[in-house]
């Protein structure tokens, strides 16, 4: 069965994509220092005169995914999610915010989909360690959440929310604004017994 920790999973496997990618692009030399990812609230994350380049993945919104409906094998239906994720960009000098959002959104639209296999992968890369460095516990437990086992894949699609929405969902974060996208991610399952497609 699929844990709630699904939800961590998913998480950490668009935090993964987004460091791997951020390497890989060479953005350090481009932004002229390191840029971290993180996935923490908005509030959370230092602005003002101490704020460092970062790209923050934050779930801030899950729903209902309606293409999973099946009853699994104990009769029961599997709850099947779409999980809405609010990408922001962060940098204390001109331009750093404008270069990790571009590639953050390059990434994921390169990426539109993670299969089976490099979740499963990526999963176990996250939970385990070579070196003996201490995994903290969440970051250990992911290695838990069978998601690979209950899903062919997850899709990843951006979500274009109108000013005013927008504009919404930064008040109720109660965080400075900041450049962003959304995404929503589908589909994730959680409850089942039996396998689900996205």
């Amino acid at each position: 069965m699929t844990t709630a920790l699904a939800l961590a999973s998913v998480t950490a496997l668009l935090k993964d994509l987004l460091e791997n990618g951020l390497a890989s692009g060479g953005v350090t030399a481009k932004i002229g220092g390191d840029a971290t990812v993180s996935a923490l609230p908005p509030d959370r994350i230092t602005s003002g005169t101490d704020e460092k380049a970062q790209l923050n993945v934050f779930l801030y919104h899950v729903t209902p995914q309606t293409g999973i409906r099946k009853p699994s094998g104990n009769g029961r239906r599997p709850l099947s999610l779409e999980l809405h994720y609010l990408l922001t960009a962060y940098g204390a000098q001109d331009y750093q915010t404008e270069i990790l959002l571009g590639h953050a959104l390059q990434l994921m639209h390169q990426t539109p989909v993670l299969e089976r296999d490099r979740i499963r992968a990526t999963l176990g890369s996250l939970s385990h360690t070579r070196d003996r460095r201490v995994i903290p516990p969440p970051q250990a437990a992911l290695a838990a959440s069978n998601l690979a086992d209950h899903v062919e894949r997850i899709t990843i699609e951006p979500e274009f929310l109108t000013t005013e929405e927008i504009s919404k969902l930064w008040s109720a974060l109660q965080a400075k604004y900041r450049p962003s996208a959304t995404y929503k991610v589908s589909a994730v399952v959680i409850d089942g017994d039996k396998p689900g497609r996205a």
